[in-house]
């Protein structure tokens, strides 16, 4: 190779980051028979699940030879066993380099039993299990399914492959899917005609129990690296339902239900395959493409399975990203929801909670059957807390065969900026959630004042009455001096934030969501020591003494799951995410009942004897197959000091130049006075 072309090659290099040759990867495994249970446990579409999805990704430019197939019934694969999953995906992590994409995808049974190994415990306690081809039944103790993989081993095995900068994006087209990477099934039932019979993926553990045979002892397979810390920035899961629910299989498309292309699929594949041929941009608009498949089949089901509860499909991760590459820079910097058309008008199921309000912007796109798409702008006419209401563009009121509608805020709602007067620039790199934002003000209707002290740092002060609460908090006390600019960001951001948090709790604070409560315990070691219902310790009545610590308790005993977000401002002024607690994770709680709750402990370190902090706590009911909703109070920002490498945050919220339902919330306002 000659110097030229030496130079040449590391200058690629360099330019590429040192991965001139990225990879798109698939593992793909379908399990349709369980060769240990009885043949009516079987299913029929697994197999033809792999297939679908190994033709569906070509077409978007995978390699046949970087596609690994684990099927039975599929010519070429190998058999779906547990040892040979766990060994192919030991494989596609040794072969994986940064800068590569990684697509997981799971079709067939999965089962929950209770797992006392598990470091992360469901709300219900029970755990995920996907059954592979040789599943058995569970040992005496309860606790090992042999055969299956459980919902703790698949998370290891992301955060490996997300330790090594790979984009993960994980399918999961099973039941109890969407705790498979942290039930009992209802029994086998009528399936229907022979021609258009209809399986529901699921089975109890006690079914395995009672047909399966004593395991033989077989290796078990390496656990993959523990990378600590690792960020959730690249990644994306489907799941064919919530973790209670259980998902179907029958011929699709349903159009065609006697036409030879007709044949046994899971619901969640199919409705994948079929969105991706409207080439969505983001993973957003793939899973809002997915979602818009549901319908027809789901009121279908619906009248032949009266007593069933039907599946509600979830999304996590980073859905702005766009779909098949390892960027780390979201595409869209503004949320995109769904609307429905009656007629002259299109309505959205989000509303003030989300940050919209009347009279807002926004931009509307109308996708036809074709995938092709028309856009307009309008405003919102109508927002009540969950809804809102806008009428059709006229450019727009004549695509009646459009098949889908989105509409995306043109800007962050001035009701929830936080105002900021400054003679000089603010300091750059601030991330904010949508609809959380920073802009210029005039004294007169300014929250915080900026000076900057130049070379020993800069002064906030907190003016509006409303936010000097806040600043009691720690979030950025009224004059007080900060050293830099990453600290001056920190406490810009915690403060904008907390004034979205506030007027959440503003407009929910009347609200009330039936068999849910959210309750804060303070604890020495052996006991709890006293407690209260969130929404009742606004005074601060409760004082952490040395010795002591809190926790929150949120129990649903609603009968539905609800969609919930748990957020804190610390003494510092660092926003502190409790739930979800990952950038990749939902933040859809498990439905219980009054007699059996679903509930889960959250532990509170940075509350502190002494120290103040702000707690909020919000939640509603969750709207079958819809879009995440963290109500602008998801945490962006994972890390939690104030010198935060901000390249892989989502920047929802920018300065201006000066030129230019039943719900539940609270908030605590813990003033946490020291005590001896």
């Amino acid at each position: 190779m000659t110097i030229a072309a030496r130079l040449m090659l590391l200058l690629v290099l360099f330019a590429t980051g040192g991965n001139a040759a990225a990879v798109q990867r698939a593992l793909l495994v379908g399990v349709s028979e369980l060769v240990n249970q009885p043949q009516v446990l079987w299913l029929q579409a697994p197999r033809n699940d792999v297939m679908l999805m190994r033709q569906t990704l070509m077409k978007q430019g995978f390699a046949p030879a970087d596609i690994t197939m684990l099927a039975d019934g599929v010519a070429g694969a190998a058999l779906p066993e547990a040892q040979r999953i766990n060994e192919a995906l030991a494989r596609l992590l040794e072969q994986s380099r940064a800068g590569d994409f990684v697509m997981l995808y799971f079709s067939g049974h999965g089962t929950r039993l209770r797992d006392s190994t598990k470091r992360y415990q469901e709300p219900d306690g029970l755990a995920e299990n996907f059954l592979a081809r040789d599943a058995r039944g569970t040992d005496s103790s309860g606790g090992s399914l042999p055969g299956g993989l459980r919902d703790v081993d698949f998370d290891r095995w992301i955060r490996a492959f997300l330790g090594k900068n790979v984009f993960v994006w994980s399918v999961f087209d099973t039941c109890s899917a969407a705790s498979m990477t942290r039930s009992a099934a209802q029994p086998v039932e009528d399936v229907g005609p022979a021609d258009d019979e209809v399986r529901f993926r699921g089975v109890r553990a006690g079914q395995l129990a009672a047909s399966g045979q004593p395991a033989l002892a077989q290796p078990a397979a390496p656990p993959p690296p523990e990378p600590a810390g690792v960020p959730r920035a690249r990644y994306v899961a489907f799941f064919a339902s919530e973790s209670h629910q259980v998902t179907p299989e029958l011929r699709l498309p349903r159009k065609a239900r006697n036409a030879r292309n007709a044949q046994p699929q899971g619901l969640l594949t199919w409705a994948v395959a079929e969105a991706l041929q409207q080439k969505p941009a983001t993973w957003r608009d793939l899973f809002n493409g997915v979602l818009d498949l549901y319908p027809p089949v789901i009121e279908e089901l619906e009248s032949r399975f009266p007593a069933r509860e039907l599946p509600s499909p979830v999304a996590e991760g980073n859905l702005d990203l766009p779909i098949f590459s390892n960027a780390a820079a979201p595409l869209s910097t503004r949320p995109v929801w769904r609307a429905e058309r009656a007629g002259g008008s299109l309505t959205l199921k989000v509303g003030l909670l989300d940050g919209l309000e009347p009279g807002q912007e926004v931009r509307i796109v109308a996708t036809l059957a074709d995938g092709l798409q028309r856009t307009a702008q309008g405003r919102l006419v109508q927002a009540d807390l969950g809804s809102a209401r806008l009428a059709v563009p006229a450019a727009l009121g004549e695509l009646a065969q459009a098949t889908s509608w989105s509409v995306t805020p043109v800007a962050e709602p001035a009701s929830a900026a936080l105002r900021v007067r400054s003679d000089s620039a603010l300091p750059g790199g601030i991330s904010l959630d949508y609809p959380a934002s920073i802009r210029a003000a005039a004294d007169a209707q300014a929250d915080v004042r900026w000076v900057d002290l130049g070379a020993a740092g800069g002064r906030l002060e907190v003016l509006s009455p409303a936010l000097a609460a806040a600043a009691q908090a720690g979030a950025a006390p009224a004059g007080a001096v900060v050293r830099d600019a990453a600290e001056a960001r920190v406490r810009l951001q915690a403060l904008a934030q907390l004034k979205w948090m506030s007027r959440l709790a503003e407009l929910a604070k009347e609200g009330r969501l039936d068999g849910f409560d959210a309750v804060l315990e303070v604890r020495d070691e052996s006991r709890v020591l006293r407690s209260a219902e969130v929404r009742d310790t606004a005074g601060g009545t409760l004082v952490l003494r040395q010795g002591e610590r809190a926790e929150l308790i949120v129990r649903n005993g609603s009968g539905h799951s609800i969609d919930l977000v748990v957020v804190g401002i610390d003494a510092q002024g660092i926003l502190r995410a409790v739930y979800p607690e990952d950038l990749g994770e939902a933040n859809r709680f498990e439905r219980g009942t009054r007699e059996a709750p679903a509930s889960k402990r959250f532990a509170l370190p940075w509350l502190k004897p002494g120290r103040a902090a702000r707690l909020l706590v919000l939640a509603t009911p969750a709207q079958a197959r819809s879009a995440p909703r963290l109500f602008g109070a998801g945490m962006a920002e994972t890390a939690t000091n104030a010198g935060a490498n901000t390249a892989e945050l989502r920047v929802r919220g920018q300065l201006t130049p000066e030129r230019d339902r039943q719900v539940y919330g609270a908030i605590l306002r813990w003033t946490n006075a020291a005590t001896p």
